[in-house]
């Protein structure tokens, strides 16, 4: 790979990253629950979710179209084309949950009350697992990491990379600011370990017949027989 291949997918990255923070900001309120790219010949196309569809398509278009503007003219982006998408379920939506803990905190909230409770919230809406991390100046001076943990998460690999939503927000309190990181294992998924044995007739497959069993071949010393000479 080239250095101006590599360049062009840099570039390309932050840019996305930098569309993301701006529509976060700009939707928050409406439920921001996340970003897709999709890059097409006509153009660039990206879907976004959230809770309130209408607050972010505004009266007429107005809001939309004016996001939609802004994409063109502050970033590189080819010909964008905003769309939104309703989330079904907002409680296993990551960046949803974040945001929501983060706004319980900035309320006042005691950070244990929170974290146990949109754990719990997302658990009762049927996901198989879920983490919420805070870190920062929690209740005192000091930087501190609080963890909930509920179900059956993964932490690194493949799997988590496949089958966990990530979602972050902060909280700006006085003593300062608190990162809440929520990650979900989604509802519904069959992890890699998780085998069903079937029985023969389950699988569609014929029974069994009874195999009589067949004893290895004795040799010649065991069934004294005697050997063969040789003539002379």
């Amino acid at each position: 790979m080239g250095q101006n291949t590599i360049r062009t997918l840099l570039n390309r990255n932050v840019e996305r990253q930098l569309v993301r923070e701006y529509l976060l900001k700009e939707t928050e309120k409406a439920g921001f629950g996340g970003l897709t790219f999709n890059r097409t010949p006509e153009g660039t196309k990206v879907t976004l979710k959230a809770e309130q569809v209408g607050r972010v398509i505004g009266r007429r278009g107005k809001v939309i179209h004016e996001l939609q503007r802004r994409l063109q003219e502050d970033f590189n982006l080819h010909e964008p084309q905003l769309e939104v998408d309703e989330i079904e379920e907002s409680r296993l939506n990551a960046q949803v949950m974040a945001s929501r803990l983060a706004s319980s905190l900035e309320r006042g909230w005691f950070f244990r009350r929170a974290g146990h409770s949109t754990a719990q919230n997302i658990m009762d809406a049927g996901a198989r697992g879920c983490l919420v991390i805070l870190s920062g100046k929690i209740t005192g001076a000091r930087h501190r990491v609080e963890k909930f943990q509920q179900g059956h998460i993964k932490f690194c690999g493949e799997t988590a990379l496949e089958f966990m939503d990530t979602g972050f927000s902060t909280a700006v309190k006085k003593l300062g600011t608190i990162g809440c990181t929520v990650r979900i294992m989604r509802k519904g998924i069959k992890l890699p370990h998780e085998v069903t044995v079937l029985e023969r007739h389950e699988a569609g497959l014929p029974a069994l017949e009874q195999v009589a069993m067949i004893k290895p071949e004795q040799d010649a010393e065991s069934m004294n027989i005697p050997e063969s000479k040789e003539e002379e």
